[in-house]
């Protein structure tokens, strides 16, 4: 399995800006795709966006359409989230995830085997 470290999370006033990244070790990174999730206190682990092995298919949850953009760069091994616009009720613990299955337009938490510890992220009214 791969490592997964995330990193970028914190404060932000509403209408904000933060960008979260997820680096990979231990295997080839282009051997998976990638997502982001979050768990909001007392809710289900949700999916955010996923995008594909070299980044050519993206998904977004209809939550963060428009605002937030999922990416990679392979050559540093690393995932990012672009969030702009935020807004409290994004507040919550995001994760990285990664599988080396075929990537689902829609994804569950149970479409991926490795998972990064979580970083938190409060967005303040």
């Amino acid at each position: 399995q791969v490592q997964l470290v995330e990193s970028g999370g914190g404060l932000v006033q509403a209408g904000g800006s933060l960008r979260l990244s997820c680096a990979a070790s231990g295997r080839t990174f282009t051997s998976y795709n990638t997502a982001w999730f979050r768990q909001a206190p007392g809710k289900e682990r949700e999916f955010v966006a996923s995008v594909s092995r070299y980044g050519v298919n993206t998904y977004y949850a209809d939550s963060v359409k428009g605002r937030f953009t999922i990416s990679r760069d392979n050559a540093k091994n690393t995932l990012f989230l672009q969030m702009d616009s935020l807004r409290p009720a994004d507040t919550a613990v995001y994760y990285c995830a990664a599988d080396a299955r075929p990537l689902k337009s829609t994804s569950t938490i149970s479409d991926f085997n490795s998972w990064g510890q979580g970083i938190q992220v409060t967005v303040s009214s």
